[in-house]
């Protein structure tokens, strides 16, 4: 059974750094591609960042370039974000996705709060 835990998420205060955590069982993790999405109220699930599974290349939304970093650890099966200079429109669930080298081979988390205060 695959099991994605994303941890981390609080109220911070603009400006604050998180860190989120995802831990992963149950699966080949460095065979994953991993991501980090983000819901905010009323609006839709996006892509915030991702890495590939060998953790060589990473990718970002333009809204979190140069603020937030992906990274992961293979041998602990984690997958992290480090989120910086944090903003209130920042504000959101974030889930941990993972997707496998199989078309239609994905997981979710079941998300974390992230609240941004002004």
């Amino acid at each position: 059974q695959v099991q994605l835990v994303e941890s981390g998420g609080r109220l911070v205060q603009a400006g604050d750094s998180l860190r989120l955590s995802c831990a992963a069982s149950g699966l080949t993790f460095r065979s994953y591609t991993m991501g980090w999405f983000r819901q905010a109220p009323g609006k839709e699930r996006e892509l915030v960042a991702v890495i590939t599974s060998a953790g060589d290349s990473t990718n970002y939304t333009d809204s979190v370039k140069g603020r937030f970093t992906i990274s992961r650890d293979n041998a602990k099966n984690a997958v992290s974000l480090q989120l910086n200079s944090l903003k209130p429109e920042d504000t959101a669930v974030y889930y941990c996705h993972a997707v496998g080298r199989v078309p239609g081979l994905r997981f979710w988390g079941q998300g974390t709060q992230v609240t941004v205060s002004s």
